[in-house]
């Protein structure tokens, strides 16, 4: 099992857009995906899941949220199992660590959402946990227990998952912050993938990152080196590995002379990207690309341009975008997007070949 965060300190850029359909290319071309919502805004799980849905899983467990051993002791065993056994938000599996308590014995099952797919939802209430980590950041250093097990909760999450459900690789959509929370996210995954909008605000947000990343890997190494054996096995031994970038929603023009058949503007954006990441983001985190690798985003030009109105139509439909032609009740949609059949389901092929770029990146990544 890989985990890889998707991640970039500047919002807007079709992050969790680019999060859904990767896992559904993933799991088309037969790799078992888990996708986990950790952002708080919950997008992700927006593409997959009604409202209605999200609200009823958020309904259930909210008192849970509010104080596990509490509820757990309010409601029978055979009301607890009933609620346990069904889908929860990633809050809800993360809280018995949150509030020092013992984890369940079982795990929630994810939502199957496609083939080979399935999703943890996300939850409003994940500043909770992160004001946790927060106060438990230093004590970890020292090797108190609690406090490890706090900052590597997410990362023994995904083992658990991978060890129950048999996942291969684990998605995981993060906010654009660069608190705590993303901290431990990121640094305690195996991979990170940033996509980049072609404009001034990408550049400077992968700067932000390369800056934070410094910081991160310095602290880490030292919480590591600090800890003994027994008490750093949760931790990831190296530093997480930076996949790429990915440029996205850049304009197309057919009669641009440059490669990526992109408008000016966002060329001369886009081709700023490689050196912002060289020059800002530790090597460590990319030296096992190739030099040709890190200038190029992932996928080449499989998916940089914009897609327009299509992925407002995959998440009201709660398809990728390729299979929303087909779906039975397209309703007042339907004669706009019939007449734009092609250009929906062009964007399969382009995927399919942007996640097999993903996964021969990802083949080379090691703890």
């Amino acid at each position: 099992m890989k985990s890889i965060s998707v991640f970039n300190n500047k919002g807007g850029v079709g992050k969790s857009t680019l999060t859904h359909h990767l896992g559904c290319a993933l799991g088309e071309i037969g790799v078992k995906t888990l996708m986990i919502d950790l952002d708080p805004q919950s997008n992700l799980s927006l593409f997959s899941l009604t409202e209605e849905q999200i609200e009823q899983i958020w309904k259930d467990e909210d008192s849970f949220v509010e104080d596990f051993e509490s509820a757990k002791s309010s409601i029978t065993p055979e009301e607890f199992t009933k609620l346990h056994s069904s889908p929860r938000s990633v809050h809800y599996i993360l809280k018995p660590v949150e509030d020092g308590q013992s984890d369940e014995e079982e795990l929630p099952p994810p939502i199957e959402v496609g083939e080979n797919l399935a999703l943890i939802p996300g939850r409003l209430t994940l500043h909770m946990f992160e004001n946790k980590v927060a106060k438990q950041w230093s004590e970890a250093f020292l090797g108190e227990p609690q406090a490890l097990r706090t900052i590597t909760a997410i990362r023994q999450l995904c083992k658990k998952y991978q060890e129950k459900f048999g996942f291969q690789v684990v998605l995981i959509d993060t906010s654009p912050s660069l608190g705590l929370l993303n901290k431990v996210i990121i640094s305690n995954s195996d991979a990170f993938i940033i996509p980049c909008a072609p404009d001034m605000f990408s550049d400077y947000g992968v700067k932000n990152i390369g800056n934070a990343l410094s910081v991160w890997r310095r602290e880490f190494g030292t919480m590591y080196s600090m800890l003994s054996d027994l008490k750093r096995i949760n931790l990831r031994t190296g530093f997480v590995k930076l996949l790429g970038y990915t440029i996205y929603n850049a304009k197309k023009r057919g009669d641009a002379r440059n490669d990526l058949k992109i408008a000016k503007a966002h060329q001369n954006w886009a081709q700023k990207l490689p050196d912002t990441i060289t020059s800002f983001v530790p090597e460590e985190c990319y030296s096992f690309l190739g030099d040709e690798e890190i200038k190029t985003s992932i996928g080449a030009n499989s998916i940089i341009h914009g897609h327009g109105t299509m992925p407002t139509m995959s998440q009201k439909y709660k398809l990728p975008m390729w299979k929303v032609p087909d779906f039975p009740e397209l309703g007042d949609d339907k004669g706009t997007i019939s007449g734009n059949r092609d250009d929906y389901e062009s964007t399969q092929e382009r995927y399919h070949e942007y996640a097999r770029d993903v996964l021969n990146r990802l083949d080379r990544v090691v703890d």
